[in-house]
C-alpha cells in the first residue's frame, strides 16, 4: 500500500466485522485513510431496505411496511432480506395444495391469487431473529399501562423520565437539559417492578434487554466485566433501548463488603457498571432501570445524580390497585357474575400483586378440580346407563364461582410482613429533601 503511486488510480477497500482485530499499522493515515462504520440501520433505513427487497414482490394492499420497519429493531439488511423471503414462502405454503408440483407450469389464476399480506409478515416476524442483538434477550414487550393497576404517580414519573426524551427530544434540547440516565425501583417483592419496566419500554416502543444480576458474575478473571461491556454495547446498537437490571443488589453491593468473595468479582462488575454509565452519550437513547428488594445495601456511588437519578418506591397496592390486579389476572378466565371483585380487594389488605395472583390461580385450580370430578362422575353414569339424555353432557362447572374464591382466600398468605414495610418506608424517608432552602417559609411569611 505504501508503494502505490498517487497517479495509479488504485483504491484499496477492505471490509471486516472485527475492526479491533486488525493491525494498527494498517489503520493509520496513508494506508486505510477513512474508516466508515456501517452500523445497524435505524427505522428510516430499515424502511428503505424493506422497499428495495419488496419492489419485485406482489404485495397486498393491507401491507404496512412502516409498521414492519418499526417492529424490526436490531435487524440488519440481511435479516430484512430473510424476513421478506420468509413472508413470501409463507404465502406459497398457503397455496401449495392448489399447485401441481409435477406440472412444469403453474396456472395463471393461482399466480394472480397469490399476494403477500400483512399476516404473512407477522408470521415471518415471529421466526426472524435480529443478528445485531444475538445472544441477548431483546424484545419490545407486550405489556401496557392497562396491565399495571394503580401506581399513577409512578407511571407519571416514568413517563417524564423515559418516554418524554424518546418522543420529545426537541423539548430537552430547547431547555438545554440532558435526559435522565436511570431509575431504581425498590420496594417489597411481588409489587410489579418488572411489570412497570416492561410497560414503559412498550409505551415508548423501545427495545427491552432484561439482565438478571447474578448472570453477569463468572469465576473467570475479567469475564464478568466483559459481560457488562457487551450488554451495554448491545443496548447502544439497539437504541432506543431500556436496559433492565433485575436483582441489582447482587452486583451493586457496597464495595469492600463482600469479603473477597469470588475474587472480588462483584466489586469489579460494579466498577465496570459505573464506568459504562458515565460513558453513555446523549446521542444514544439508552435508559437503565434497576430493581431491588434491598436498597439499603446498594453502593451510594450508583445512586448519585447522573447515574440512577430517580429512586422510585413501589409500595404494596392499595384497594383500587388490588381491584385492577384481580381484573387483570382473570381477564382471560370465565368468571361467574356472583364473584364480587370489590369485596375481594377490600379483604386483601396488605397483599402484594404476586399474592393476589396466587389467590386467582388457586381459585382456578379448584374450579378445574371440580370440573374434572364432574366429568368422571358423568362418565361413570354413562357406563351404567348408556341411554342417558343429552342434559348429562352439559358442562357442570362452566365458570369460576364465588365458592372457589372463598376456598382460595382461606389459604391466602401475605408474603410481605409489616416489619418489612416499615423498613422500606424508613429508607424512603431518608431520601426526603433535608432542607427546602427556606423558600417555603419566606412565601408563607409574605
Amino acid at each position: 500500500m505504501d508503494g502505490l503511486k498517487s497517479r495509479s488510480h488504485v483504491i484499496v477497500m477492505g471490509a471486516t466485522n472485527r475492526p479491533n482485530s486488525i493491525d494498527p499499522a494498517l489503520r493509520r493515515f496513508g494506508r486505510f485513510d477513512q474508516e466508515i462504520d456501517i452500523g445497524v440501520p435505524d427505522e428510516v433505513g430499515r424502511l428503505e431496505v424493506l422497499r428495495i427487497h419488496t419492489k419485485k414482490m406482489k404485495l397486498d394492499e393491507d401491507v404496512d411496511l412502516v409498521r414492519v420497519a418499526k417492529n424490526t429493531h436490531g435487524h440488519v439488511g440481511a435479516d430484512l432480506a430473510a424476513l421478506c423471503t420468509e413472508a413470501a414462502l409463507q404465502c406459497i405454503r398457503e397455496k401449495i395444495s392448489a399447485i401441481d408440483l409435477d406440472d412444469e407450469t403453474i396456472d395463471a389464476e393461482i399466480l394472480n391469487s397469490m399476494a403477500v399480506t400483512n399476516e404473512h409478515f407477522k408470521t415471518a416476524l415471529g421466526t426472524s431473529n435480529p443478528s445485531a442483538l444475538r445472544e441477548t434477550v431483546v424484545e419490545v414487550p407486550n405489556v401496557s399501562w392497562d396491565d399495571v393497576g394503580g401506581l399513577e404517580n409512578v407511571k407519571r414519573e416514568l413517563q417524564e423520565t423515559v418516554q418524554y426524551p424518546v418522543e420529545h427530544p426537541d423539548k430537552f434540547e430547547k431547555f438545554g437539559m440532558a435526559p435522565s440516565k436511570g431509575v431504581l425501583f425498590y420496594g417489597p417483592p411481588g409489587c410489579g417492578k418488572t411489570l412497570l419496566a416492561k410497560a414503559i419500554a412498550n409505551e415508548c416502543q423501545a427495545n427491552f434487554i432484561s439482565v438478571k444480576g447474578p448472570e453477569l458474575l463468572t469465576m473467570w478473571f475479567g469475564e464478568s466485566e466483559a459481560n457488562v461491556r457487551e450488554i451495554f454495547d448491545k443496548a447502544r446498537s439497539s437504541a432506543p433501548c431500556v436496559l433492565f437490571f433485575d436483582e441489582l443488589d447482587s452486583i451493586a453491593t457496597q464495595r469492600g463488603s463482600n469479603g473477597g468473595d469470588a475474587g472480588g468479582a462483584a466489586d469489579r462488575v460494579l466498577n465496570q457498571l459505573l464506568t459504562e454509565m458515565d460513558g453513555m452519550t446523549a446521542k444514544k437513547t439508552v435508559f437503565i432501570i434497576g430493581a431491588t428488594n434491598r436498597p439499603d445495601i446498594i453502593d451510594p456511588a450508583l445512586l448519585r445524580p447522573g447515574r440512577l437519578d430517580q429512586l422510585i418506591y413501589i409500595p404494596l397496592p392499595d384497594e383500587a390497585s388490588r381491584l385492577q390486579i384481580f381484573k387483570a389476572c382473570l381477564r382471560k378466565s370465565p368468571v361467574a357474575r356472583d364473584v364480587d371483585f370489590s369485596t375481594l380487594a377490600k379483604h386483601t389488605q396488605g397483599f402484594s400483586g404476586a399474592d393476589i395472583t396466587e389467590i386467582c390461580q388457586r381459585a382456578c385450580k379448584y374450579a378445574i378440580r371440580e370440573n374434572i370430578e364432574k366429568d368422571i362422575e358423568r362418565e361413570q353414569r354413562k357406563s351404567k346407563n348408556p341411554e342417558a339424555t343429552e342434559e348429562d353432557d352439559a358442562d357442570d362447572v362452566p365458570e369460576i364461582r364465588a365458592v372457589h374464591f372463598a376456598e382460595s382466600v382461606k389459604y391466602a398468605r401475605r408474603s410481605v410482613s409489616d416489619a418489612d414495610i416499615h423498613k422500606y418506608q424508613a429508607f424512603a424517608q431518608t431520601l426526603q429533601p433535608s432542607c427546602a432552602f427556606g423558600l417555603g417559609n419566606r412565601g408563607a411569611e409574605k
